[in-house]
């Protein structure tokens, strides 16, 4: 190695040295989170964020922020346990964050609970907007069943009635969600009003 090219090795190290690291869990402070009043449980979990610090603002880091939790949890009972529900953290209030109805969707082991073979799937989905303006993109599934006196052990649809029951479901979400406003819509989703009217209209 020629003499004096490598002068980083012979100044002991880098520049500056290295910086003490810190517990970054001592800059952070812990959030209240407030669910919406349609839910039982308003008081429903933690959240973390750093500090106010120069121009990072705290509350900002924490608006927009997607929470997940589970249905059984925010109504005190355990046979929703199979609904999952996302919030998002709207506004902040001192240390609480209030948060509005952002989606729900079932869970994984139910809606593999629910697909069987020798039936058919049908799937529906539709954009709506609701009367006071946010626009909802609503996902249905539906399987067909046996008659009580049924001998054979499918109950396959032929692919006419599944056009016609998904047109069905179309227009039944349509009919029921664009008339409401989305917590009106909550209110529908969770004990299930829409599947029940399909349900019984596609009969």
């Amino acid at each position: 190695m020629a003499v004096g090219k490598n002068k980083r090795l012979t100044k002991g190290g880098k520049k500056g040295g290295k910086k003490k690291q810190g517990d970054p869990f001592m800059k952070k402070e812990w959030y209240d989170i407030k669910a919406p009043s349609i839910f039982g449980v308003r008081q429903c979990g933690k959240t973390l964020v750093t500090r106010t610090s120069g121009t990072k603002i705290a509350s900002e880091a924490l608006k927009g922020r997607v929470l997940e939790l589970n249905l059984a949890d925010l109504n005190n009972d355990e046979d929703q346990s199979y609904k999952k529900v996302k919030l998002c953290v709207e506004e902040i209030q001192g240390r609480s964050c209030l948060t509005d109805f952002h989606g729900m969707e079932l869970t994984r082991d139910k809606q593999c609970a629910l697909i069987r073979k020798g039936q058919t799937l049908i799937e529906a989905h539709v954009d709506i907007k609701t009367t006071d303006g946010f626009v909802v993109r609503m996902f249905a599934i539906a399987f067909t069943k046996r008659r009580q006196d049924q001998v054979k052990n499918s109950c396959y649809a032929q692919s006419a009635q599944i056009r016609k029951i998904r047109k069905k479901m179309v227009e039944i979400m349509i009919k029921e969600a664009s008339t409401v406003q989305l917590r009106e819509l909550v209110k529908k989703l969770i004990p299930e009003v829409i599947g029940k009217e399909i349900e019984k209209q596609t009969q």
